[in-house]
């Protein structure tokens, strides 16, 4: 099998966040699938397989399971329909558990359309609070945590305590604040899923996106996640769907051999 590694949501190599595509001509069983993304040992590994209506479906694994949704590894799928498997469509539409998801690329950027999940406010849990050592502003709700702090210095600086964080009952924690040089920043945390921090969370900015949106009362946000390889994503507010924009670049071409 060809496995292409590329980094999504920026067009520099060693940055942005790594993502593995392996297209399938029919799929694997998912015990294969999960022990491939486990030997990669990135944050994702998408398999994606063509449809006869020229669709494809779409499945991403973390090293430790598979999940509903990914957005850097989406990105990254269509990176490589278009660079290197000649896809001359004008969007590419992804089937997957949480319903089609189309790319598009316009100039040197790929928007991926992913349904928008605002989130419901809670209050702040018992634990966390002392899981990122600070008292947040706000704290919601929708398949992520969403937890607003102070500044974009309090997010960059932030240490968490991921033994904590791993027993909060969600997928992943987002923690953010308004930038400095942008709409706001962000860092995302899941080691409920084997990923303590992830460096580009594409599919978080679908609770992001209309979060932000509301609070600075604009519909197109540029946003910066502030890990350590860092990377940019671009967001618009299409009513009840959110387009999530970032560049990409190819870092390797292998095979798998099992």
């Amino acid at each position: 099998m060809k496995l292409y590694q590329v980094d999504a949501f920026t067009d520099e190599v060693f940055s942005g966040n790594p993502a593995a595509v392996i297209p399938l001509e029919e799929w694997l069983d998912a015990d294969a699938m999960q022990n491939i993304a486990a030997e990669n040992n990135l944050s994702e590994t998408a398999y994606f397989v063509k449809e006869p209506d020229g669709t494809f479906t779409i499945r991403w694994f973390t090293p430790k399971t598979e999940v509903d949704i990914c957005g850097h590894a989406t990105l990254a799928s269509a990176h490589v329909l278009f660079e290197h498997l000649d896809f001359d469509g004008e969007k590419v539409v992804f089937q997957s558990k949480s319903g089609e998801l189309t790319v598009e690329k316009r100039e040197d950027i790929y928007w991926m359309n992913f349904p928008a999940t605002p989130p419901e406010p809670i209050p702040v849990p018992k634990l966390l609070p002392d899981a990122i050592g600070t008292i947040p502003i706000f704290t919601g709700v929708n398949r992520d945590m969403i937890v607003l702090l102070h500044d974009e210095e309090t997010v960059q600086t932030l240490k968490p305590d991921y033994g904590l964080l791993e027993r909060m009952e969600v997928r992943g924690i987002v923690v953010t604040a308004e930038g400095n040089d942008c709409d706001f920043v962000s860092r995302y945390f899941a080691p409920s899923m084997g990923i303590y921090e992830d460096p580009v969370t594409g599919s978080a900015h679908t609770l992001l996106a209309p979060f932000w949106g509301k609070r600075l009362g604009k519909s197109s946000l540029n946003a910066r996640q502030i890990s350590k390889r860092g990377g940019n994503i671009q967001c618009n507010q299409k009513g009840d769907r959110v387009e999530i924009g970032g560049s990409a670049v190819t870092y390797m071409i292998g095979e798998i051999n099992i």
